[in-house]
């Protein structure tokens, strides 16, 4: 990370900070590339699952595995070495499952008993959640 420091327009020193390249291209892979491929995986299951499951129970079908793959995902694939980094991902993946679950989901499909129920915020909550805990546990060292 770099800083740079300039007078800011009262006078005071105003201290910028940015992140590298390479480390930008890491937290874009980190937050986008593996919350869209999470989210999608979680689609396709869904789409899959309603031929063979009742709908009101596919959320806790899928939770199980979405849980297993977010955690595994979340602690051998980021790369992040602090705490921020991680609750970036963290936050780039729910806005990735709330904005995708609304538009190919809610908006698409309209459910009719809705889509909002305690299945997805579970979902919702595990989706910051553990990019979190894996984020405390590697700055806990």
């Amino acid at each position: 990370m770099t800083s740079t420091s300039h007078d800011g327009p009262f006078g005071a020193t105003a201290v910028t900070s940015y992140v590298e390249a390479p480390a930008t291209s890491h937290l874009t892979r980190d937050a986008l590339g593996w919350g869209l491929a999470l989210w999608v995986v979680g689609y396709v299951l869904g789409v899959v699952l309603f031929a063979f499951v009742p709908a009101n129970v596919i959320g806790w079908v899928i939770t199980p595995f979405g849980t297993a793959l977010t955690l595994w995902i979340a602690f051998t694939k980021i790369k992040g070495t602090t705490w921020r980094y991680f609750a970036l991902v963290g936050l780039a993946w729910l806005a990735i499952a709330i904005i995708g679950d609304y538009v190919f989901i809610v908006k698409a499909f309209a459910p009719a008993d809705g889509y909002y129920k305690a299945d997805v915020y579970v979902y919702y909550a595990f989706t910051l959640g553990i990019p979190l805990l894996a984020g405390w546990r590697i700055a806990k060292g």
